[in-house]
């Protein structure tokens, strides 16, 4: 199996095998971790939008994995990589599928407003920052449109034919897509693609009729939110944006 992995993520490794891709988790992943991840995915299946099935969820000489239908195809990074001549063209259909998600309804899933709210209570933060966030979170509208929490193009497959699918759906929660939004933005920049930041930033509150502002605001809540499972290098970038941001 060893000789067909087609990606390496912190804590799992996924392997192809035949018609079907095989996410095996590190030891001491938490079994409840694994499991929750592979109900995401089965409750994401029939929201209308393409999302590999789960075929099974099984150990592997001792740890957890998750097996799901094998899409043959690139990621949307490798094509942008490929054809920076279309980077606009791959931007627009990016945006489209963000939104398709956001159109979505999936009220099974876990909130995002509690997520965060979980999350700021862990960060390394001053207990004055934390009161600021999780205040600044509490006035946020309340939405229950799917998130993905880690949408970028290296988790879209596009096929030969040009379908897209949707991977990863560890983080998925139902909540503001402006956070879903933040979060994309972050991981532009946290990649070192400011440009490809601005320009997502643009043209997705350009497509959605959203204010810049808007998002913004979230972005500290997302960035201290994200410092606490994040690799620790990307840490003081992600609280730095924590402390850029005047609060009301």
């Amino acid at each position: 199996m060893s000789d067909n992995i087609i990606a390496v993520r912190t804590g799992k490794t996924v392997y192809r095998e035949g018609d079907y891709a095989i996410k095996v988790f590190d030891e001491g992943y938490a079994k409840p971790d694994v499991l929750n991840e592979a109900l995401n995915q089965a409750r994401v299946e029939d929201i209308g939008i393409n999302v590999p099935k789960v075929v099974e969820v099984k150990m592997v000489d001792g740890k957890w994995a998750i097996v799901s239908e094998f899409i043959e195809g690139k990621t949307l990074a490798q094509l942008m990589q490929e054809n920076p001549e279309k980077k606009d063209q791959y931007l627009d259909m990016f945006i489209d599928l963000q939104m398709q998600v956001h159109a979505a309804k999936c009220p099974m899933l876990g909130k995002l407003k509690d997520k965060m709210n979980r999350k700021i209570s862990a960060a390394d933060l001053d207990a004055t920052t934390r009161y600021e966030l999780h205040t600044r979170l509490e006035g946020m509208p309340k939405h229950s449109k799917v998130c993905h929490g880690d949408f970028n193009p290296s988790n879209i497959i596009v096929t030969a034919d040009g379908t897209p699918y949707i991977l990863d759906w560890s983080h998925v929660t139902q909540g503001n897509a402006s956070a879903d939004v933040a979060r994309t933005y972050l991981l532009f920049t946290l990649a070192g693609e400011e440009q490809l930041a601005k320009d997502y930033l643009n043209l997705f509150s350009k497509k959605s009729d959203t204010a810049k502002q808007y998002i913004q605001k979230w972005l500290p809540i997302v960035a201290a939110s994200q410092s606490v499972k994040g690799k620790p290098e990307e840490r003081d970038f992600l609280l730095s944006w924590v402390n850029v941001v005047d609060y009301e």
